[in-house]
């Protein structure tokens, strides 16, 4: 719903919208009994106990989506704010204001562009900082180069005569979004944005198992929207978040993550299980204080690495704490290529993961959702490697062969570790890695993104796999909603 004060003040008629008059909203029985509705407040003034101010906070009382929100009103009013956003988009602004001769510069903001192409970018970022479907962003010249002085909404009737046709047609495209081309089975009554990486040659789900999780939800009535990076400043249109994109803290997937988490999402991974198993360290940790079997691990400190050796042996295996897909991993077999490795570590962390080296055919991958046991897998290493993928090689033998099995024919002992080490991270979606040796069982990580990829993970379970997870995310929503959770 597209809401303003009048009628007149948004002149056109979309089909993916409904233009509701601010008082109607605000009154009419029909707008407070609605479920799921999405809000674009383009009132003329958001000032606090305005009209503008109570169509979004109602909006977020009866479950709405609006934008901007209430904090989204509060955060243009505060300096501090503009001025650390400037700060973190210092070089974009720079680089895109730079044709610029005059000393100071107003950008407008629909629905996150500008009738000039060449600030996509940079309006862009603006919108996924501050959710407003119109803004308009005054920049300065100082010493050092453009700032950015002050953003704020503006109302549908602050629009210019002759940019309305690029508006109706940007705010057209916004609505419509990028929707799976899935038909859906039963009418949809909730929204679920799967992030992903078109770009990224490994991504943890291939594009066959991205349809199928579609496919899965619209058949419980979810319907799922593929986003990427960019779509960052629309999150709050959608009740839930799916990763499918590789996670680390220190880039987007991250930010998504809390972002989703905050605007009151469903999300999967969540914030927590991100920090928690992109660092080796600090699973070390966890698993070690609560007895959870591992090989013989050392956390080393760049200050004190004398009788690593000795204590592991050698080979041993060194790993950053940040990596991920056997990037990061070595294993190192004499004593100079130890220091040499750990040297290389050690710019990039204070502290390096040393672990004893178990020589296997094969490593277990326990699928853990919503902590109970989904699917098991033997990865086995790449041919004449010691890892599963063999990083340095391109194409044919770079992946082991795998075997996809029913989680009950798996060694009931390795699932028991799995699910140990799972629980204590969350209760979301994990895989993680156990190790078989001397009849033993090892948990090597915990992956808080794992792959799910169609024909290999789903090998068993086959489209089951896709319905069980968006089951859990049905769940979770119809309990958030009802305000259980």
């Amino acid at each position: 719903m597209i809401v303003t004060n009048v009628l007149r003040d948004w002149p056109a008629q979309l089909s993916s919208a409904q233009v509701v008059d601010a008082r109607a909203y605000l009154t009419d029985p029909q707008y407070s009994e609605m479920r799921g509705a999405k809000v674009f407040n383009l009132c003329r003034s958001y000032k606090y106990q305005s009209t503008g101010y109570y169509v979004s906070l109602l909006a977020e009382a009866r479950g709405h989506k609006p934008l901007p929100s209430v904090t989204t009103m509060q955060d243009l009013k505060t300096q501090a704010i503009v001025r650390m956003v400037s700060d973190d988009l210092d070089e974009l602004i720079q680089k895109s204001l730079a044709p610029i001769k005059s000393d100071k510069f107003t950008l407008s903001i629909y629905f996150g562009r500008n009738l000039a192409k060449r600030y996509d970018r940079l309006t862009l970022n603006l919108f996924n900082q501050f959710q407003s479907p119109l803004l308009r962003a005054q920049f300065g010249r100082a010493e050092n180069g453009w700032q950015l002085r002050r953003i704020s909404t503006i109302s549908a009737n602050e629009v210019p005569q002759p940019h309305w046709p690029f508006v109706v047609e940007t705010a057209a495209e916004h609505f419509a979004g990028r929707r799976s081309g899935v038909k859906k089975r039963v009418r949809p009554r909730f929204d679920l944005a799967i992030l992903h990486n078109p770009g990224d040659p490994e991504p943890p789900s291939n594009e066959k198992a991205l349809k199928k999780f579609a496919k899965a939800a619209a058949s419980l009535g979810i319907a799922t929207e593929l986003v990427t990076r960019d779509d960052y400043g629309r999150l709050a249109e959608f009740d839930a978040l799916f990763i499918r994109d590789t996670t680390y803290v220190n880039q987007y997937t991250y930010r998504f993550s809390r972002r989703a988490a905050s605007e009151g999402l469903v999300v999967i991974d969540d914030p927590q299980s991100i920090v928690r198993c992109t660092n080796k360290v600090y699973l070390a940790e966890l698993l070690s204080r609560n007895k959870v079997p591992m090989p013989r691990t050392v956390v080393v400190p760049r200050e004190n690495v004398n009788g690593l050796a000795d204590e592991l042996g050698l080979p041993c295996v060194l790993k950053k704490p940040d990596s991920a897909f056997s990037q990061g991993v070595v294993k190192v077999k004499d004593e100079r290529e130890l220091s040499e490795k750990l040297a290389a570590f050690f710019e990039e962390s204070d502290l390096v993961l040393a672990q004893e080296f178990l020589p296997t055919t094969f490593d277990w991958r326990i699928g853990i959702l919503d902590r109970q046991p989904l699917y098991a897998c033997k990865y086995y290493m790449a041919q004449g490697h010691w890892q599963i993928i063999h990083q340095e090689r391109v194409g044919r033998g770079r992946y082991g062969k795998f075997e996809t099995l029913p989680v009950e024919l798996a060694p009931r002992r390795a699932v028991q570790a799995a699910l140990k080490a799972a629980n204590l991270i969350g209760d979301g979606l994990y895989g993680v890695d156990v190790k078989e040796s001397g009849g033993k069982f090892y948990v090597i990580e915990v992956n808080d993104n794992p792959n799910l990829d169609a024909k290999y993970e789903d090998a068993v379970l086959k489209d089951e796999l896709y319905r069980r997870i968006m089951s859990v995310f049905l769940r979770r929503i119809e309990q958030r909603k009802a305000g259980m959770v």
